[in-house]
């Protein structure tokens, strides 16, 4: 009886404990949570895109005037890859840098496996992949982009993840596209495909993981791979799609990612012109033409597809326009501010946060109306990423 009556006294103590501790932290969730990039401070600041406000700032993430972000599985973590090469662990929960390794002398990069066991970088200096387990951030495995008979070492660029623990990349310097399978990481298998065309500067793969395709910067024209048939090897579409015209100089580097692929239309930008190019992903052929304002970088599809936002390239960069893809028309022209750097969907798409690196603020757009929702606060923003990339491909 007296055993009895203790745990009758200890576990009441212990619940009051526990409800304590719980209404000090709250619990929450992560789905609507993100990052946005404070590429001059090396910070970021993690904001919640359901109240449209910002939560705090991890910072000591080094050089981020190119960073990008992945997610763990669980969207708790997300993975920075910065410019001097740092490789960050940042838990959003509680707003710290978990770990932080520098792993290369010039990064640009990276991705996460199909499990989320494995993140990989993407590098410059010295030039090839690194993967790294996602718990602990030990090496896994190190790949060097060496070609040609004197093993010289290519810059890595378009990462991106596929099914089954492969990842895709292009060698700019090589004009190659290597898979590695990673599914065993002490002993990678690296298949090569070369001769794709004149320095591939960034890549994508579509959606359902089937073609990854990478941008040629010294060429009109991209590569593409069918994943499902890779014994085919990669073949070039959309040649010469500047031909007898006046090369403009590029004065920003476009970027293609699968959030450009809406139905069955991707919509990528050309480089160093002032249009968007659409092309029918059953056929690959292009299909049409959409002249903007600029030379677009970031061509990016609501989630829905409806919708396409664009933003450009230098001295255009304080634009932004909408596409409908029903019609084919522009249907908006929005000036967020000097340095538009990046835009980012809220999950569902009713939302865009868009960055003005000049005017240190991101505005959040209302999809339909294109009225601002919303103004934060942000030091010279640049990248912007939501934990809904955990959950797909090739993000």
């Amino acid at each position: 009886m007296r055993v009895q009556v203790r745990n009758a006294l200890i576990i009441p103590a212990l619940a009051a404990l526990m409800l304590a501790g719980c209404s000090a932290v709250p619990l929450r969730g992560t789905g609507d949570l993100g990052l946005v990039i404070e590429r001059e401070a090396g910070k970021v600041q993690v904001v919640d895109t359901s109240a449209r406000k910002s939560l705090g700032e991890v910072a000591g993430l080094g050089d981020l005037s190119h960073a990008s972000i992945v997610y763990s599985r669980d969207a708790r973590y997300a993975f920075v890859f910065g410019r001097d090469g740092g490789l960050s662990k940042v838990d959003l929960l509680t707003g710290s840098l978990v770990k932080r390794v520098m792993q290369a002398g010039n990064s640009i990069g990276g991705a996460i496996s199909q499990d989320g066991r494995l993140v990989v970088a993407q590098n410059y200096e010295p030039g090839g992949v690194k993967a790294f387990d996602a718990e602990t951030l030990e090496l896994m495995a190190d790949i060097p982009a060496s070609y040609g008979t004197e093993g010289k070492r290519s810059r890595v660029v378009g990462l991106a993840d596929l099914p089954g623990r492969r990842f895709a990349y292009a060698l700019f310097d090589a004009g190659e596209i290597w898979v590695a399978d990673l599914s065993d990481p002490k002993k990678p298998l690296v298949t090569k495909y070369p001769n794709i065309g004149k320095e591939p500067y960034d890549g994508l793969v579509t959606p359902d993981g089937r073609h990854y395709l990478a941008g040629l910067f010294g060429e009109d024209g991209v590569a593409l791979l069918d994943l499902w048939h890779p014994e085919q090897g990669a073949r070039k579409i959309l040649e010469g799609y500047g031909k007898g015209q006046e090369k403009l100089p590029v004065y920003k580097m476009p970027h293609l990612r699968g959030w450009s692929v809406a139905g069955r239309h991707a919509y990528l930008p050309a480089v160093g012109r002032h249009e968007v190019l659409v092309v029918d992903t059953e056929t690959w052929k292009e299909t049409g033409r959409i002249p903007v304002k600029g030379q677009p970088v970031f061509v990016m599809a609501r989630p829905d597809g409806r919708q396409v936002w664009i933003n450009f390239a230098f001295p255009d960069n304080g634009w932004v326009q909408v596409l409908d893809t029903a019609t084919g028309k522009l249907v908006q022209t929005l000036e967020p501010g000097q340095g538009v750097m990046h835009m980012e969907f809220t999950p569902r798409g009713e939302s865009v946060w868009v960055s003005s690196r000049n005017t240190n603020r991101v505005i959040v757009y209302d999809t339909e109306t294109f009225r601002e929702q919303a103004v934060l606060p942000v030091p010279a923003p640049s990248g912007i990423f939501f934990t809904h990339r955990a959950a797909r491909i090739g993000f």
